[in-house]
């Protein structure tokens, strides 16, 4: 049995009506009369609110004589995994800050094999990093060169601290990777 027929038998035991189901899941109607047609296939997470919703396992509702309706949901799911993990490893520039890209580095090449969007998407996040870092000691050199510059020949007391630069180009940083993080929500969603 498919996974939409599947649906479609446990909401009529459970004496559910689309719109019903539609509302325990926070989904549209239409997305539950998509799914239950099986013109589009749920994500992870909608398919776990209509697992719970119809008090069914996760595992149960995927799992299906056609294997090939559970193999995207899975594989979805383990992509969105992968990438907010992959995410998350970048803030080790909080620890690690001079050669904190390593740890995402290290991170894609133990995950094994990927698909090439999931690979191009995690190597572009590296690539950011990467490019932040410079930014980061250009920043600080440019810093040092206008104290520098201020205190030969202008005699100004008034100096830029180092600490300002740091901490704007680490909030930068953050939200960077929160950026990220968003873009893999809104990619598996």
């Amino acid at each position: 049995m498919q996974l939409h027929q599947k649906i479609v038998l446990a909401r009529k035991n459970k004496g559910l009506t689309q719109e019903e189901l539609a509302a325990g899941t926070n989904v549209t109607v239409r997305t539950i009369q998509r799914i239950e047609s099986g013109v589009s296939s749920p994500r992870s997470y909608t398919l776990k609110a209509i697992a719970k919703e119809l008090d069914i396992s996760f595992e149960e509702l995927a799992s299906s004589n056609d294997a090939a309706p559970a193999t995207p949901v899975t594989a979805a799911a383990d992509e969105k995994h992968f990438l907010q993990m992959h995410c998350l490893a970048c803030f080790s520039y909080l620890v690690i800050p001079f050669v904190h890209f390593i740890v995402p580095a290290w991170f894609l090449k133990k995950s094994g094999a990927q698909t090439a969007a999931v690979t191009a998407f995690a190597r572009q996040t590296i690539k950011t990093q990467v490019y932040w870092q410079i930014a980061l000691q250009l920043l600080m050199l440019i810093t040092l060169a206008w104290n520098f510059i201020r205190a030969a020949y202008f005699e100004k007391t008034l100096h830029l601290h180092y600490l300002w630069t740091f901490f704007f180009m680490y909030t930068i940083n953050a939200i960077i990777i929160a950026a990220r993080a968003v873009k893999v929500h809104r990619l598996y969603n």
